[in-house]
């Protein structure tokens, strides 16, 4: 038996050729207190087997496989069986790292890399692992830094390779983790990259070269007999060429790509660019650069525009969360802006590709976000493209312009169901047409980027120059504050604009966009024409209509009634017909025909209000079909989810396509969801298929976002009020995404708490339904409890385990006094059990949004922010959360105007 081929991928040790040399036992591996058995694990009580060590004991019998194996204490295999014992050092010795390297020197891109589960790859060519603290072979606080050969997960082997400056986790031995894919923090051929055994040449002259597989030159230093002798990698990730006085020759810190580094300077005509993605290294549109003794956040566009601004009041410093830019000059009294870190972490700026400028630290051995340096008090919108090109943002949601009399003929969305892509002209304008163009006025309105061209001039002055200058694409107008006269911009390309009040600005300004309009024809000139007609017999015209109209509808309603039914029925359909806004409306002989006349077979399920149908819509499009067979308990819902439904557009909300309300028939017609309900997925599974971590995080995630969006992004807060695994729906990436509106409520923006009926499923009630002063932290209560489950693997009531454990919550309180949480987490297979402490992280989450009093629960954009480590959370100390009294029964949902936990199933069975 090969013990090496028999290791798991998690014990594997390889070497530098990426061949298996050996297998490490489960502590030195995986570096968590249940493998190592201290802490809580330190007794023979708690101090078990696991899979790790039956790898061994499968092996070899007699082999000693973990602290308390008192029965094996030799490693004694069968004779046939080939291993390798490796001795790993102590934290006290020499690190196994290589940060140096000598002239003539030469690395190949062909084999050896490392793979991590993102698809990346990697080869290191130099490595400084001289880590400052390390816990349990591990550092914690710095990771190690090196270079070499990368390629991303869009395909090793097309052009994709580059040398770059790298952060990872590794061991003392520089064992990197599989799992936990490099941090870029530099790229030397960022915009070129080289196929597939293109090398890395070190020359004798002191030249670093990259060459092509063809031996072409990709990039260079271009430092050829400039008396170099070495090469080597400092800790921080500045990649430096040196000469025999040590002096620094060359030096990746001259170099910013994206990522800023502390120590490194940017000087005038240096620029700190972003991507065009995470994934497209390619140019993006923002950059940061050093103007006018200042440093500026930029939007490229023909005249760059402005998005941001470090230094202000003639300070020269600038400080954020752990760190500081300071304004210095340098011996010629050049200026240039250092990079300060006030922090024993490992910490880096990037400049993402949305525009924002990150501050990314290295805490307990994971990357996480500390600040976000350019946000400031108009938030999210004052970024470029928050909302595209003419996109308005107003509070997170995106509008294109309308007309002086509310024409919504100007501009149209680049797609209706992502409005943050932005709006287009619907006529272009065109420079030999000048007489056709037209300034809109914003009301309320301001473009951010202020760049004035003409001074004290007025308005209307502003916006004559804007018509006679065909680049001119608004006229931005700030007033003095004398109110006599002002400035005037005028930007040759509009990215987002805002919604404000003047009343929070400390200027009065006016915006306007230029448009232009059709050119009259023959027809316009007869409809004008007959308007004037219309202005005499107008009033005449109108009062007929009136009178024809309710006959029409008197005729309509009589028949309807005999037709229809109940009165009762006849007005709840009359009051559907008259809402605004609604979604695509199907009839029913078309859901029928959809549906295989709602054939059995096409059942996906149902319980409440209805049944859910597969069905292929008449342009072949796949839907989710529910139809409410219990119309007399569901009409409210049906209403709710409707309206809610039809208004509001989000990735993490299921999307409704449209409705039937056609006689006695109301039916809903959903996006199909290949992997149905989180109910499937986290209850009633064996090992084989339980979720990783990886997802069950990304569902929680998205949950969250989808929660975050109705609560606080919406024109009028929508509580959900049934948030349960059954309502959580999965697409085929397992993208987690709302559903079942039908008992939501919504709260006007000034409203504290609204009053209703209690309503809901047992187990996700939050215990302010007792006084029925409701608000959105109900949803955030019920929110903690999905998280639970999803995190735990097991349902929040469940009457079928022990009387002792049929409470979760109970479960959790004592666990959490006893500081146990590990013990909560689903043990289903080696992959939940790699990401404990992740896992129990998000258990106190959890914790967090239980708390009695809703006003110390969190709310769910701050839960979102925690969950990206963009913000710390609040240390839990109190374990006082709600526990609802356990009752025998046979199903878990409570009947309080809520579904069953079928009825909101959008997809089919696995």
């Amino acid at each position: 038996m090969d013990l090496n081929g028999f290791c798991t991928a998690e014990l594997q040790v390889r070497d530098g050729g990426g061949e298996v040399v050996a297998c490490k036992g489960q502590c030195l591996a995986l570096q968590q207190d249940k493998y190592c058995c201290i802490r809580a694990y330190e007794t023979p009580n708690t101090c078990r087997p696991t899979l790790y060590s039956r790898v061994f004991k499968d092996a070899c019998p007699r082999s000693y496989s973990y602290p308390f194996d008192d029965d094996s204490n030799t490693f004694n295999c069968d004779s046939r069986a080939g291993y390798l014992i490796t001795l790993c050092p102590s934290p006290s010795t020499s690190f196994d790292d290589y940060p140096l390297a000598k002239l003539s020197t030469s690395w190949a891109s062909d084999e050896g890399f490392s793979g991590f589960r993102d698809g990346s790859l990697l080869k290191p060519v130099l490595l400084n692992n001289s880590n400052s603290l390390l816990i349990n072979n591990f550092s914690m606080y710095f990771p190690a830094v090196g270079c070499g050969f990368y390629g991303n997960a869009s395909g090793y082997g097309e052009n994709s390779i580059s040398f770059v400056i790298f952060a990872i986790m590794a061991t003392v031995s520089s064992t990197f983790t599989r799992g936990d894919p490099p941090k870029i923090i530099w790229s030397a051929n960022r915009f070129n990259p080289v196929k597939r055994n293109a090398t890395l040449q070190f020359t004798s002259e002191g030249d670093l070269v990259l060459r092509d597989a063809d031996g072409k030159v990709a990039w260079s230093t271009n430092t050829s007999g400039k008396s170099v002798i070495g090469m080597s990698i400092n800790l921080v990730g500045n990649l430096m060429l040196y000469d025999s006085k040590s002096s620094i020759i060359w030096q990746s810190f001259d170099h910013p790509t994206e990522t800023w580094l502390p120590g490194q300077k940017l000087s005038s005509g240096q620029r700190l660019i972003a991507s065009a993605s995470t994934t497209n290294w390619t140019v993006g549109p923002f950059y940061l650069s050093l103007s006018n003794s200042n440093l500026y956040a930029f939007i490229e566009a023909p005249t760059p525009q402005i998005y941001g601004q470090f230094f202000h009041g003639g300070y020269n410093f600038a400080l954020f969360k752990y760190g500081r830019f300071n304004l210095i000059q340098d011996e010629s009294n050049s200026t240039m802006v250092l990079y300060v870190s006030e922090t024993n972490n490992f910490q880096y700026l990037r400049l993402d590709s949305d525009g924002h400028l990150r501050v990314y630290q290295w805490v307990e051995g994971v990357e996480v976000i500390t600040d976000d340096i350019l946000i400031g008090s108009p938030g999210e919108c004052a970024y470029p493209l928050s909302c595209g090109n003419y996109g308005i943002c107003s509070n997170g949601q995106c509008t294109c312009p309308v007309g002086n009399d509310r024409d919504l003929d100007y501009f149209k969305q680049l797609d209706f169901r992502h409005p943050n892509l932005g709006c287009v002209e619907a006529t272009q304008m065109s420079c030999q047409s000048p007489d056709l163009h037209l300034l809109l006025d914003l009301d309320d309105v301001i473009y951010l980027e202020f760049a004035p061209i003409l001074a004290d001039i007025d308005v209307q002055s502003c916006k004559e120059a804007c018509l006679k200058n065909c680049s001119c694409k608004a006229a931005i107008y700030r007033r003095n504050s004398s109110m006599l006269s002002g400035e005037c911009s005028m930007p040759s390309k509009i990215y987002s604009l805002m919604k404000t009040q003047k009343q929070v600005l400390s200027y009065d300004f006016s915006t306007f966009i230029k448009v232009q309009k059709l050119p009259e024809s023959p027809f316009t000139s007869s409809r004008k024409k007959a308007n004037q007609i219309l202005l005499i017999g107008g009033p005449i015209l109108t009062a007929t209509l009136v009178i024809a109209f309710f006959i029409v509808l008197y005729v309509r309603i009589k028949r309807n009634v005999l037709e229809a039914g109940p009165e009762e029925d006849e007005e709840w359909e009359n009051s559907l017909v008259l809402l605004p806004d609604l979604p695509k409306r199907f009839s029913y002989e078309d859901l029928k025909s959809a549906t295989q006349n709602f054939d059995v077979d096409k059942r996906l399920g149902g319980g409440g209000f209805g049944s859910v149908f597969d069905g292929t819509l008449s342009d072949g499009t796949r839907a989710a079909i529910k139809r409410l067979d219990r119309l007399g308990q569901g009409k409210k819902e049906f209403l709710a989810e409707v309206q809610t439904m039809g208004n509001i557009h989000h990735i993490n909300l299921v999307k409704l396509l449209g409705f039937c309300a056609e006689r006695l028939y109301r039916i809903l017609v959903y996006k199909y969801m290949r992997n149905g309900s989180l109910y499937k997925w986290i209850f009633h599974r064996t090992s084989d298929d339980a979720l990783e971590w990886g997802i069950r995080k990304k569902i929680i995630l998205n949950v969250a976002k989808g929660l975050a969006y109705l609560h606080e992004e919406c024109k009028s807060r929508i509580i959900h009020l049934d948030i349960k695994p059954q309502n959580i729906l999965l697409d085929e990436n397992f993208n987690a995404k709302l559903s079942d509106f039908g008992l939501a409520k919504l709260m006007d923006r000034d409203q504290s708490q609204v009053m209703t009926q209690m309503r809901g499923t047992r187990g996700y009630l939050a215990p302010e339904w007792l006084s029925r002063k409701i608000t959105e932290k109900a949803d955030v209560y019920s929110f903690g409890v999905v998280m639970l489950e999803v995190v735990c693997g097991r349902r929040n009531l469940d009457y079928s385990a022990p009387e002792e454990a049929e409470n979760l919550l109970e479960i959790l309180k004592e666990k959490a006094e006893m500081n146990e949480l590990v013990d909560l987490v689903d043990k289903c297979n080696v992959n939940m059990q790699r990401h404990e402490e992740e896992a129990v992280e998000l258990i106190r989450t959890a914790i967090w949004c239980l708390y009695v009093d809703p006003a110390r629960r969190p709310s769910m954009s701050t839960v979102v922010k925690f969950l990206e480590g963009a913000t710390p959370k609040e240390h839990i100390l109190d374990f006082s959360f709600f526990i609802p009294p356990t009752q025998a029964n046979s199903t878990e949902d409570l009947v309080m105007d809520s579904t069953s936990q079928e009825a909101s199933i959008l997809s089919g069975p696995r």
